[in-house]
């Protein structure tokens, strides 16, 4: 019977937070370019209809006056991180600095790696901000962040720390 009222209140609780969200303005990026697409050229795998399918929902939301709401699933090899690139991109292109969340200083190194090779050449920078990060840079990282001098940012829960700001997150 408890959980029956403690699943009830959940939903009701979601529905209140899904109306909240609903009501509030979200940020319309920009519709992809021609630099974007030639981005998205430099990938060296061909995507499969869902990659493909996943990676159109998420632009596509992007580009929607509200708030997105999605979670990507997906096992190792999935294509994720690619996802993740190209959203970040979008949002880096439409003037906004993107912050990713890695549940692991290892994680949090290997998709820095990944998003500064990947982000090479293009007008996007990239750092890091984890326990694994020396603290001098760690204050040149949130110095940058706070005066929107840094595009990406890619941490552990230290992202979430309060001396943690963004110019235009």
């Amino acid at each position: 019977r408890n959980v029956s009222v403690e699943v009830k209140k959940m939903a009701e609780d979601l529905l209140q937070l899904y109306a909240q969200r609903g009501a509030l303005p979200g940020h319309a990026f920009p519709v992809a370019d021609a630099l974007f697409h030639e981005f998205e050229a430099t990938f060296v795998f061909e995507e499969t209809p869902d990659q493909r399918q996943a990676i159109d929902d998420v632009l596509a939301d992007m580009e929607r006056p509200q708030p997105m709401d999605r979670l990507v699933c997906g096992g190792v090899g999935y294509g994720k991180t690619e996802i993740a690139l190209r959203a970040t991109l979008k949002a880096v292109m439409g003037g906004k600095q993107v912050a990713i969340l890695a549940p692991t200083t290892v994680l949090v190194g290997q998709h820095a790696q990944t998003f500064a090779e990947r982000l090479g050449g293009w007008p996007v920078t990239v750092a890091a901000l984890s326990r694994f990060v020396p603290r001098r840079q760690q204050a040149e990282t949130l110095s940058a962040l706070a005066e929107g001098k840094l595009d990406v940012v890619i941490g552990t829960h230290r992202l979430l720390s309060g001396d943690v700001r963004f110019k235009d997150l």
